[in-house]
């Protein structure tokens, strides 16, 4: 492993702040609108149900055939503010098992009130899902297709007392 020169890191990241970073007042406004939907890949389409609407309390919004990949499902439960997680299952494949690799997806992170945080924790506990707490506000698990999700208890825009939007 090549060594890391953390203060060359810090200085670029530094120089990329300065470069591209605009304040909130000369901030044009976002060409987006929202977040249509993340999609994830399901190996189990009713045990992903159960486990984010049953588990998580995230309604599962719609069902019907991935046009893709004939037999699949493509699927959405509703994370708040007109925002979708969204799966497929991909029957038939033989698919690897999920993993985190440079270059693919971390984790999701959804956000929900402290108090929904804190009883969504005794949920998880109840369905014995294992979890990584971080900061107070951030809670880390892995979803039963094996993708790392978090629950954040701060507000949407802000990370670890940090205003990010």
């Amino acid at each position: 492993m090549t060594p890391i020169d953390q203060a060359a890191l810090a200085a670029d990241r530094e120089r990329i702040r300065t470069t591209y970073l605009q304040s909130d007042e000369g901030r044009p406004p976002s060409s987006a609108r929202g977040l249509h939907h993340v999609a994830v890949v399901a190996r189990d389409v009713e045990e992903t149900v159960r486990f984010y609407q049953g588990v998580l309390e995230f309604p599962l919004t719609e069902i019907f055939e991935n046009r893709d990949y004939q037999g699949s499902s493509h699927f959405f439960f509703d994370i708040g503010h007109g925002n979708l997680l969204a799966f497929f299952d991909f029957p038939g494949l033989e698919l690897a098992e999920y993993a985190e690799v440079v270059g693919g997806l971390h984790h999701i992170a959804i956000s929900v009130e402290p108090q929904q945080w804190q009883r969504l924790k005794g949920r998880l506990d109840e369905a014995g899902v294992e979890y990584q707490l971080e900061s107070g506000t951030s809670m880390y698990f892995r979803d039963p297709n094996g993708a790392r999700v978090e629950l954040i208890a701060d507000q949407l825009g802000e990370m670890y007392g940090t205003k990010v939007l």
